[in-house]
């Protein structure tokens, strides 16, 4: 049986994995989102999980990339343990959690439900739509401290990790997008630009401000469909508040729950 330090030094560090997890869609984190309803490290050093969507009819696509992205999370946890995901209140949680449990692909999983649909087409949708919507951000932090269009666009990778932000959006995108960058160029040089289109254009300083007005859309319609989701989990079950550094479910009553407990019903 683990010690209380080596239970306490695994929890965080399976919230930590759990944190690299996103919703595809709005390309912010499952935990922040409140879908990770109970993350426990059990007495035998086991994992389990409790997963909610906002509502019952969410895309099981997005239900079973969510979920894929938090089986991947799991199999990289230092002591690599025995690990139990389950999906909660969804209509098509039977087949997701029967899936999971036996190592199954999407297409196994659903199988007649996914018919024809390419999930590879839809996971590059979801990572353009990231890479704008990081991009953005960190262009706009850039203009904000005073740089020229021609002095951002001519950033390469080494002036750009030590470009420093002040805390907020800029600040907290400015490594992701720098994952992005790479994970979509992987062979991208040192002394290349950093700041380009999602198919690898450079971007002209004249035409930054029309290309920035083209990822705000993105942007934009990410946060609605962020607020959206978040509005009906609250109201369908309980808020995820972060209290004393850690992730906390907090109901209506604001009865606090100790992260890794589920909530009473």
């Amino acid at each position: 049986m683990a010690t209380a330090s080596v239970s306490g030094g695994r929890e965080k560090e399976l919230w930590r994995r759990l944190g690299e997890v996103d919703d595809p869609e709005l390309d912010e984190p499952v935990t922040e989102m409140g879908f990770v309803e109970r993350a426990a490290v059990t007495g035998d050093g086991s994992v389990e999980i409790d997963f909610r969507l906002p509502t019952y009819w969410c895309s099981p696509n997005f239900a079973f990339l969510m979920l894929d992205g938090v089986r991947k999370a799991l199999d990289q946890l230092s002591w690599k343990p025995a690990y139990r995901v389950k999906l909660h209140d969804h209509m098509f949680a039977e087949e997701v959690n029967r899936g999971m449990a036996e190592g199954k692909a999407f297409g196994d999983i659903f199988a007649v439900l996914a018919e024809d649909q390419d999930l590879g087409a839809l996971r590059e949708t979801f990572r353009m739509k990231a890479f704008k919507r990081r991009q953005e951000a960190v262009l706009r932090g850039l203009r904000q401290h005073g740089l020229t269009d021609r002095e951002i666009l001519g950033m390469d990778l080494p002036a750009y990790d030590v470009a420093r932000f002040e805390p907020g959006e800029a600040a907290q995108q400015q490594p992701r997008y720098r994952a992005a960058l790479l994970e979509r160029f992987p062979d991208r040089r040192a002394d290349d630009p950093v700041f380009v289109t999602w198919e690898g254009q450079k971007i002209p300083p004249a035409a930054l401000s029309a290309h920035l007005a083209e990822l705000r859309g993105v942007r934009i319609n990410m946060e609605f469909n962020g607020a959206l989701c978040r509005g009906l989990k609250q109201t369908r079950y309980k808020e995820l508040d972060v209290i004393d550094g850690e992730p906390t479910l907090v109901d209506f009553i604001l009865d606090r729950v100790p992260a890794g407990t589920a909530p009473t019903a």
